[in-house]
């Protein structure tokens, strides 16, 4: 995914221990840490380890692998999460973390580093909701959280779950075959889940013109489009259905939610074919 730098400001250059200071004597209002731990605190929070996720997605990994003291930093309100711009408060959220989940095409994810000092872990997550690759991922985060056998159930209960929608999709493909899509890259996951045929692929940069006419002569059902990058109608005069594709998972942080929802989209999609 192609992203640009953000500059840092010199309000965002401060040192780390400038930010606690201003985050606790309440100056620039109040810190996701305050806000995060007082959380934790009234739900019983606290026995395992301390996680901040920059967005959502991260987020939803690290629940689905067994952490229950989760903070997200980017609003749930940002569609284009990587144009976030964190604040000193963000940052101070840090503080108190055991693991700190980023993902290497945020461009804020330097500053992270630089906040965690050298007691938070820093760990870059792989943000693909391919079934075999965020069953992989939630594998390897319940590792390095000591919650293995909390995320090898995650894995039973998705894999259960992820059958039961592939089985749906299936009985939805029109006149009993499987659709043929156009996808954009990171959302040819649902195409997976959909056992669509892929005729094609486009992004993370602007579709040209020459490859608008060449997935327009594969003559796709469907464009799964990836609505985090949308960048309007892919293919406007090949009578193929654009379906929006969404990849974070909402404030609940359950990434089952992602693939349920995508599964209700494509349905609805193909019935309408």
């Amino acid at each position: 995914m192609a992203c640009t730098r953000v500059r840092i400001t010199p309000l965002l250059a401060l040192s780390f221990s400038a930010v606690l200071l201003l985050t606790a004597t309440g100056c620039g209002g109040e810190s996701a840490t305050s806000s995060s731990s007082s959380d934790a605190d009234a739900a019983g929070k606290g026995t395992g380890p301390v996680v901040v996720a920059t967005t959502s997605w991260e987020g939803a990994f690290a629940k689905a692998a067994g952490a229950e003291d989760v903070t997200v930093i980017v609003p749930e309100s940002v569609q284009h999460a990587p144009d976030y711009d964190p604040k000193p408060s963000d940052l101070a959220a840090v503080a108190d973390a055991d693991f700190v989940l980023y993902a290497p095409f945020e461009p804020y994810a330097e500053k992270f580093k630089e906040a965690a000092g050298g007691d938070a872990e820093l760990v870059e997550v792989n943000l693909d909701n391919d079934a075999d690759k965020a069953k992989a991922e939630v594998t390897r985060l319940g590792k390095m959280f000591g919650t293995e056998d909390t995320a090898a159930g995650w894995i039973t209960s998705f894999d259960t779950e992820y059958g039961k929608l592939q089985k749906d999709l299936k009985s939805a493909w029109p006149d009993g075959k499987a659709p043929t899509v156009v996808a954009q890259v990171f959302s040819a996951w649902s195409a997976k889940l959909a056992g669509a045929e892929v005729v094609g692929t486009y992004g993370p940069e602007a579709v040209t013109a020459e490859q608008l006419s060449d997935l327009s002569k594969e003559k796709p059902q469907l464009v799964l489009d990836n609505v985090h990058m949308t960048t309007g109608t892919v293919l406007p005069d090949s009578g193929a259905r654009q379906v929006g594709i969404v990849n974070y998972p909402d404030k609940g942080m359950d990434l089952l939610t992602v693939y349920k929802n995508a599964a209700t989209t494509l349905q609805e999609a193909m019935n309408a074919s």
